[in-house]
């Protein structure tokens, strides 16, 4: 199950959980990190009291974890949940990591560690201008203001030899095993929820939760909102132009989701504004269960 952030994904799925005998994968870069459950909207004790979450806050803010660490870790999540004769429910809004999962990652050659190091030092925009001129289209696949995700097209262009979306669009399998549903909501709905979480963000106490994270390394630091709480506390925004641009940074994010998910899945879609019938019911119906499932 996925969507764009403030769908309503982890009430949702613990819904569908309960009523499928089921446990929850999270499948999120940052609400995997420990230390800022505020920021990264990790689901409130009230739903994990209810089912299982597994990959919610395992990881020390300042490890690293990338695709292929958590497609890892979540198969042996739900080798362990069918174990037990229980479903899983793999939910999140990280694309990638979804994909890298249910459709299994392209053998890469390791990178060579003199030449991480090297593109490791260089500036953001240095990067992107390697990047350019070694592969001129690989700017298009990916989020260039994220020096993570530059960085690593680079890597991989310059270690294959090949241009970025041949590694990027080959795949071991169609993901047929898994059944996916997509949430939305229409346009004004989603913006509403998002301005609401980011308020209900910054009462329940998250630049405190900034002030106090330490040793935050490069993953768990892109979350949405930590440059800006930073920024803030060290004086160099106000509080009314840290919540703005957090509040951008939010809708953007959730339209590049939505986005990227239509693209990239065939799920079905649940409209959480439109659905005229019990979400949950279509839900049931979607992945084959009927609706008197307990």
């Amino acid at each position: 199950m996925t969507g764009p952030t403030g769908v309503g994904k982890s009430a949702f799925s613990v819904e569908l959980a309960q009523r499928l005998g089921g446990e929850i994968v999270g499948a999120d870069a940052f609400q995997i990190y420990s230390g800022l459950p505020i920021l990264t909207a990790q689901p409130a004790a009230a739903l994990t009291h209810r089912v299982p979450h597994h990959l919610i806050g395992v990881l020390d803010p300042g490890e690293s974890c990338n695709v292929a660490r958590f497609a890892a870790m979540a198969r042996q999540c739900i080798v362990d949940i069918q174990s037990r004769g229980k479903v899983p429910i793999l939910t999140g809004g990280t694309g990638l990591y979804i994909k890298a999962l249910t459709h299994g990652l392209t053998d890469l050659p390791p990178v060579d560690p003199e030449l991480r190091k090297i593109i490791s030092d260089m500036e953001p925009l240095e990067a992107l201008a390697r990047l350019r001129e070694a592969d001129a289209d690989a700017p298009d696949q990916i989020d260039v203001r994220n020096p993570v995700r530059v960085r690593r097209a680079l890597e991989i262009v310059l270690s294959t030899g090949k241009p970025f979306s041949e590694s990027r669009g080959t795949w071991k399998s169609d993901g047929g095993e898994f059944d996916g549903i997509l949430l939305t909501r229409d346009r004004i709905d989603l913006r509403k929820r998002i301005e609401e979480n980011v308020d209900a963000m910054f009462e329940e106490g998250v630049i405190e939760e900034v002030r106090k994270a330490r040793e935050v390394g490069p993953g768990a630091s892109r979350a949405i909102g930590f440059r800006e709480i930073q920024d803030l506390i060290a004086g160099r925004t106000t509080a009314h132009a840290c919540r703005g641009d957090i509040l951008t940074a939010t809708r953007r994010y959730a339209k590049r989701q939505l986005t990227w998910c239509r693209h990239q899945f065939h799920f079905s879609v649940i409209d959480l504004t439109a659905t005229l019938a019990s979400p949950m019911e279509c839900a049931l119906r979607l992945v084959g269960r009927t609706t008197d499932t307990k």
